[in-house]
């Protein structure tokens, strides 16, 4: 059955998948050693990584408000899309010059500058392109291609890192091919569809533009923001992984065993949230989040690491794409850019505290509190969701 859905698939998509593979085996390839080189080669703090994570990924989602807002009220997706992709492509070799914490935070901020340039046009590009009916299945199937890149990114620099005797800034260099080769691919292999004939181009801003978005909506953005909450950065596993004593070149091995989870169960999971309840997935998505969150509390040994890394892969398989087709689903199809844009911007600002929190205490108390807090925030955002009358806004919008 799954087969038969892939091969119905437009073949668009799985471009923009395989765009977003080589741009996250560009992006990871340098993200899964960076928390080691700024505390190795930099003497960073946790707190300093907890912050410019936090602000990196906040300036992200906030700055896919204005691509999203641009691409709707241009009627085109990819032009902004490939302005993203560029930025993010010639950031690369920042990283490999950075002398200092403020070069790596200046290089990752305009690196996720790049990221909120691409991510709204692209995800609405996604739906635009994806038959209704097959939509959590398109979203998963990007997503499990860019998640593909996301792991093997790390296992490369793990390679190159045991090759050329733990030199990151060679390995940072390497990262500069694929993230060239992401942007050649969209430039040449994706086509936009047509814009309607007589579509009406409007401010998305207006506010009879944002009176359209429906109160289903907004509910699907509080709930994203709940879960972000829940979440801090993945960079929090990395520092767990050092701990547990192995040598400094493998620790990019656990988020390879977690983008590897991620990636086999985004596309099935994915497809599940065409014909399951999405409260149900949301809850499960909780309750893995919790499971993984007291796994790692309880031990740095390596296998109980990767144990809950893996856990943690699981929950972003159920939870993330399904988010994606939560906004597609309850936003107008001329506004879905900007949709993803407010959804992006208060998951940032969630993001951006959830972050300097985990930080915080993992600098003050010590990594066990960080994520027995992520544990708890998770447990709370469940009994919210479990409180809700109803299931979550599934309707599909015109």
């Amino acid at each position: 059955m799954f087969a038969s859905n892939r091969s119905q698939i437009p073949t668009g998509i799985w471009i923009l998948g395989f765009v977003s593979l080589l741009m996250d085996v560009s992006s990871e390839m340098i993200h899964s050693l960076l928390p080691l080189f700024m505390i190795t080669s930099l003497g960073a703090s946790a707190l300093m990584i907890g912050l410019i994570e936090g602000l990196a990924e906040a300036t992200a989602l906030i700055v896919k408000v204005f691509s999203g807002v641009l691409s709707d009220w241009f009627g085109r997706r990819k032009g902004l899309a490939l302005i993203g992709y560029g930025l993010g492509a010639i950031t690369k070799p920042l990283f490999a010059l950075a002398p200092s914490v403020g070069v790596v935070l200046t290089a990752r901020l305009l690196d996720r500058v790049g990221k909120g340039i691409r991510g709204a046009p692209r995800d609405a590009l996604v739906a635009d392109l994806a038959p209704p009916e097959l939509r959590g299945a398109a979203f998963g199937l990007r997503q499990s291609l860019d998640t593909v890149g996301a792991f093997a990114g790390p296992l490369i620099a793990v390679g190159l890192m045991l090759l050329w005797s733990n030199d990151f800034q060679a390995v940072f260099w390497v990262a500069v091919i694929p993230g060239a080769m992401a942007v050649a691919l969209l430039a040449f292999g994706v086509k936009e569809p047509l814009l309607k004939p007589g579509a009406i181009r409007q401010n998305p801003l207006r506010r009879a533009s944002l009176a359209r978005l429906p109160p289903a909506y907004w509910q699907v953005v509080g709930i994203g923001a709940v879960f972000t909450l829940a979440r801090f950065s993945e960079a929090f596993l990395v520092l767990r992984a050092q701990q547990s004593g192995i040598p400094l070149a493998t620790v990019p091995l656990v988020m390879v065993a977690m983008n590897l989870v991620y990636a086999l169960s985004a596309y099935p999971l994915g497809r599940l949230s065409d014909r399951v309840s999405h409260k149900s997935l949301l809850i499960g998505g909780l309750a893995l989040l919790i499971v993984a969150d007291l796994i790692l509390a309880s031990s740095a040994h390596w296998a109980v690491v990767l144990a809950g890394v893996a856990v943690w892969g699981v929950h972003m398989g159920m939870t993330q794409g399904l988010m994606a087709v939560m906004v597609a689903d309850t936003a107008p199809a001329d506004l879905r850019g900007t949709a993803y844009g407010f959804f992006n911007l208060v998951s940032g600002v969630a993001l951006l505290v959830a972050s300097l929190v985990a930080g915080l205490l993992w600098d003050s108390v010590g990594a066990p509190a960080t994520f027995l807090t992520g544990a708890a925030f998770s447990a709370l955002a469940l009994v919210l969701l479990l409180k809700r009358g109803g299931n979550v806004p599934t309707f599909r919008a015109p």
